[in-house]
């Protein structure tokens, strides 16, 4: 297949934990989860309806989204296995997938690609393609991990669409493995570090053999797993073979079933400061799924939207101030699966903040516990370096009945005092995190040797701000 060539790749950027593309220019993955069998997507099956997907992809790059996570096989149903039987590629899963990366090539898009579902894979086993029982090559879901047999079909699968598709500059980056999981290699975390090991290497050699060049590998895991099994940390956030890191940040009650919106902030930016403790300086760390998944699965409840619209727009400023790159990507849990279009503005606000902020030179580290606050009522999240920083103030004192931060709550003063900038002057631009708008930057010089200091336009819910240092 044929790609165009005007798409440049997404690399890590070699001074800063983030991304930047082939030609050196900061690129930041804003986006979320998508599905083939989505309704968003469903028209590429069997080009159904390839003008509602492309009206999508075009509503989407206007939102500033540059990203979406897929798995290249939605097991949910039999007629999206990506091999049908096991070892031969499903010639309508190929042309979906040659569509779909020249949709995203047109509208500048990038895919996250993993190449297993496998919260569908381990649920419809007893019908999946690689069962022993239906001509696979693995006679238990206990046993995918480290099945010789079965390694041999994962590495087939990823070579395949390595050299269809990874010549593309619509692929962002392989997550080599969705969701790692104990139990499919038989209750032992020990054979994650020889799987990405082994994954990871198969689809580098063969992108350098083709292409002279790689693109940028991680893979993900249910964050709360970590606690049941911390054996599985080092792997998942520090191994060698990777190029940055992601976890999945469901955490109990607070992400995966919100009662309001701050708690949830709250968690991501905790869990950021953990995770960032442990992920190597350099490496670009996300969330790359969050979302109600409780609420939604279990209590089989869509949030209401206007309170899931701020649960969103929280969680996305929480992991950009705390370090992460980009948003972090929801995974819907709504009914349909569809993000609205509130959460569609919050994404096209972050998306207008990025350029204030050169990633590029951005050698963060967490700021959160550091930064101080003056004013009751309020909580901070901040990331920083010598030269600039990003905070992202929130109310956490005028909740109303339903587990929203009033907007109509007195506006109180506010004076922030961060830690870590150089002596010099710098441009400081209050941002608007609803309306995606400057508030009035303005410049101030820091004599250094302690914390810039800065008083806030009056705070009524939350407020962004992008502190750059006008020699940056």
């Amino acid at each position: 297949m044929t790609h165009s060539r005007t798409l440049p790749w997404i690399t890590t950027s070699p001074h800063a934990p983030y991304f930047q593309t082939g030609t050196g220019a900061s690129w930041t993955p804003v986006g979320q989860n998508d599905a083939i069998t989505w309704p968003d997507l469903e028209g590429l099956f069997r080009r159904r309806d390839l003008a509602s997907v492309e009206g999508y992809l075009a509503n989407l790059a206007a939102h500033g989204v540059t990203c979406l996570r897929l798995m290249m096989e939605y097991a949910q149903g039999r007629y999206r296995y990506f091999e049908r039987p096991a070892g031969t590629f499903n010639p309508v899963l190929v042309r979906l997938w040659d569509d779909l990366f020249g949709l995203c090539e047109r509208y500048g898009l990038r895919v996250l690609l993993t190449p297993f579902d496998t919260f569908w894979m381990w649920k419809k086993w007893r019908s999946h393609p690689y069962n022993k029982a239906n001509g696979g090559p693995c006679r238990s879901r206990r046993e995918l991990l480290t099945c010789p047999e079965t390694r041999a079909f994962i590495r087939r699968r990823l070579l395949f669409a390595t050299e269809r598709w990874g010549g593309s500059g619509a692929l962002f980056a392989w997550d080599l493995w969705n969701e790692l999981h104990p139990a499919y290699g038989g209750g032992d975390p020990g054979c994650f570090a020889g799987l990405i090991q082994d994954l990871s290497e198969t689809v580098r050699r063969r992108e350098e053999e083709l292409y002279g060049r790689s693109h940028p590998q991680t893979v993900s895991i249910f964050g709360p797993l970590l606690l049941e099994h911390p054996g599985a940390e080092e792997p998942i956030l520090s191994h060698p073979a990777l190029d940055f890191h992601s976890l999945h940040l469901y955490e109990e009650g607070t992400i995966d079933h919100p009662r309001n919106t701050v708690d949830a902030a709250l968690a991501v930016g905790r869990l950021m400061r953990e995770a960032l403790e442990k992920v190597p300086a350099d490496r670009p760390f996300l969330d790359s799924e969050h979302g109600p998944i409780h609420t939604f699965k279990d209590h089989r409840r869509t949030l209401p939207e206007a309170f899931d619209d701020e649960y969103f727009r929280h969680i996305q400023w929480a992991h950009l101030a705390s370090g992460g790159a980009g948003g972090g990507m929801r995974w819907p849990n709504r009914h349909p699966h569809q993000l609205t279009p509130g959460m569609r503005e919050a994404q096209k606000a972050l998306a207008g903040f990025l350029p204030l902020i050169d990633w590029t030179r951005f050698r963060r580290r967490s700021l959160s516990q550091e930064l101080e606050i003056e004013g009751s009522g309020c909580v901070g999240f901040a990331c920083g370096d010598a030269a600039q920083a990003v905070v992202w103030v929130l109310r956490t004192d005028r909740l109303d009945r339903k587990g929203r931060v009033r907007r109509d709550a007195e506006p109180i003063s506010v004076t922030l005092k961060i830690p870590g900038l150089a002596a010099g002057r710098y441009r400081v631009t209050p941002w608007d995190t609803v309306d995606g708008k400057c508030l009035g930057c303005f410049e101030v010089s820091h004599p250094g040797g302690g914390p810039l200091s800065l008083l806030l336009p009056p705070l009524r819910t939350d407020l962004a701000l992008a502190v750059r240092a006008l020699s940056c």
